[in-house]
C-alpha cells in the first residue's frame, strides 16, 4: 500500500462521505445499517487503495465498494432468516422531503418514495443510483457489475411498476391524471445525460 495512494483515497473519502453517508441510507433504510457500512466502506476503500483509479466520478468506486458489501449482507441475512427477503427497518430514515414543496406535491412525492421502496431490490437499487444518484447507465452498470442492457431493462420495470401502483382505479380520472404526473416525475428525474443508452 503505498501513501501516495492511501492519501489520495484519503483525501477522496472526505469530499465524498457525505454522499457516501446518503446512499448508505438509500440502500440500507435504516441509519444504524448506514452507518455500519459507511464504516466498512470506508475500511475496505483503504485496503484497496491500490486499486483506486482518478477516471470518472470518485464516488462512483466508493458507492461500488458499498453496493458489493450490501449485496454480501443480504445475502447473509436471507440465509439466516431462511426467507430470502429481508423487511425494511420500521425504525428506517424517513426520506427527506423539500420544506419548499407544496402540501400536494409532498403527498405525491412521498407516494413515489413509498412506490420506490416497494420495488425488488435489483429494481429500487436502479433507481436510487440513476434516478437519485445521477449516475449514468454505464456508471450503473459499473457499479452493478451487470450489463447496460440489464440497467435499461430493470429501469424500465421499475417505472413501469411505479406507474402500475398508482393506478388503483382506472375509472378515476382524477387519480388517472395523478398516476401520469407521477409517471412525468419519475422520468424527468433521469438526468439528460442518462437518457439512452450510454457507452
Amino acid at each position: 500500500m503505498g501513501d501516495s495512494d492511501k492519501k489520495k483515497v484519503d483525501t477522496m473519502l472526505g469530499v465524498e462521505l457525505p454522499s457516501l453517508w446518503r446512499f448508505a441510507l438509500q440502500v440500507t433504510r435504516d441509519k444504524h445499517d448506514a452507518e455500519d457500512l459507511v464504516q466498512r466502506t470506508c475500511v475496505r476503500a483503504i485496503e484497496q487503495c491500490h486499486r483506486y483509479k482518478e477516471v470518472g466520478k470518485p464516488k462512483s468506486w466508493l458507492f461500488k465498494i458499498a453496493q458489493n458489501l450490501w449485496t454480501n449482507e443480504l445475502r447473509s441475512k436471507a440465509i439466516r432468516e431462511r426467507g430470502g427477503y429481508v423487511q425494511p427497518s420500521e425504525h428506517g430514515e424517513e426520506a427527506a422531503i423539500p420544506d419548499n414543496e407544496t402540501p400536494e406535491s409532498q403527498l405525491e412525492l412521498q407516494d413515489i418514495v413509498t412506490a420506490v421502496e416497494a420495488l425488488p431490490e435489483a429494481q429500487r437499487m436502479v433507481m436510487i443510483l440513476v434516478c437519485v444518484n445521477g449516475f449514468s447507465y454505464s456508471e450503473t452498470a459499473s457499479i452493478l457489475e451487470v450489463p447496460i442492457g440489464t440497467v435499461m431493462s430493470r429501469l424500465a420495470r421499475a417505472r413501469l411498476s411505479i406507474g402500475e401502483q398508482f393506478l388503483n382505479d382506472d375509472s378515476n380520472p382524477e387519480q388517472t391524471a395523478q398516476t401520469a404526473v407521477a409517471e412525468s416525475n419519475v422520468q424527468d428525474a433521469v438526468p439528460a445525460s442518462t437518457k439512452g443508452a450510454q457507452g
